[in-house]
């Protein structure tokens, strides 16, 4: 084997891996600049307040972008379900019913972007856009310029405090729900025909529709089970500290698009996955606590935060056009 087919594979293992180099290297960074980063509650902290949330949203974003889209929606169905979730507990109804408004919640407002993109023709981009915008404005109409709804802690349900607090097995209840949606998802992907298609029209479209498969159907079904696992993040939102805060899901888009699309780069082919999605969920979850332990300024840490997004993304970038892949 000639050096130069030695390098190039090398650089393809390099772009390829290089999302877990980068874990690794943040990970050791911060056991060795924070004492208390390595202790079990904290890893604990980690995967549980900062992982779990962040990765079930990222998982619906993955599925916008696999089908070629985008969905800026996301943080406004973790809110619709959150504050569903709330009225229906308050008015005194079982949490069966009010996890069924929750997830319905979700799945109009993916519903609605689907109408938009499937049966208008507007962009994912613009339709999701403009879902956030309209979705933020009716939450601020519903609470009288955007006052949080408090449930009385007397009188939250026990399978409430279950869904935020609750462990099986000795295992945090949300986390458990995070992996559930995460193996699903890459089931879907992997294993079924739908999911197959939906990655086919992520990547080529044209082709797609040369086989016979109109690409509206697969595209708007993927738009509402975004919108229902949003608000599966909504439900566990609102358990965990029970209250809805208008506009809160908000704070979970950036760092859902940053990890998606961290994601890209553990895939051969730069496309969305749910591997790399999960691994760009821990890298930014890692990188959170890590900086809060050793005590950075909020705003400086938000610049670390993108700085590490554009250095994985821009490494990756170099290392594929180098190859040629």
């Amino acid at each position: 084997m000639s050096v130069s087919i030695l390098f190039e594979r090398s650089l393809a293992s390099l772009s390829r891996y290089g999302l877990i180099l980068a874990l690794i290297a943040v990970f050791l960074v911060f056991s060795a600049a924070a004492p208390t980063f390595l202790t079990p509650g904290n890893l604990q902290s980690i995967l549980v307040n900062n992982f779990t949330l962040l990765a079930i949203v990222s998982i619906a974003m993955t599925l916008a972008v696999s089908a070629g889209g985008i969905d800026l929606s996301v943080g406004t169905a973790v809110d619709f379900a959150s504050f569903a979730f709330v009225l229906v507990v308050l008015a005194g109804q079982p949490v069966a019913l009010a996890l069924a408004a929750a997830l319905l919640a979700g799945a109009l407002v993916g519903a609605f972007n689907a109408v938009l993109i499937s049966a208008i023709g507007v962009s994912p981009f613009l339709s999701t856009l403009g879902t956030l915008f309209i979705g933020r404005s009716i939450q601020q109409l519903l609470t009288d310029g955007g006052n949080p709804v408090y449930l009385p802690p007397s009188g939250v349900p026990d399978a409430f405090r279950f869904l935020g607090h609750g462990t099986i097995v000795g295992l945090p209840v949300p986390l458990l729900i995070a992996a559930v949606v995460i193996a699903s998802v890459a089931v879907l992907f992997s294993q079924t025909p739908f999911g197959r298609v939906v990655l086919s029209i992520g990547m080529q479209q044209s082709v797609v529709r040369y086989c016979g498969i109109g690409p509206g159907r697969h595209v708007a079904v993927t738009f509402i089970l975004a919108g229902t696992i949003a608000a599966i993040a909504g439900v566990i939102l609102t358990s965990t500290v029970t209250v809805y805060i208008p506009s809160s899901g908000n704070a979970f888009l950036l760092n859902a698009i940053g990890a998606t699309f961290i994601g890209t780069t553990f895939s051969p082919l730069g496309r969305p996955n749910v591997v790399g999605t999960v691994l760009g969920v821990l890298l930014l979850s890692i990188v959170a606590n890590g900086l809060l332990l050793t005590g950075m300024n909020f705003y400086w840490q938000q610049v670390a935060t993108g700085s590490l997004i554009f250095a994985v993304l821009t490494f990756s970038f170099f290392n594929r056009k180098a190859v040629g892949t």
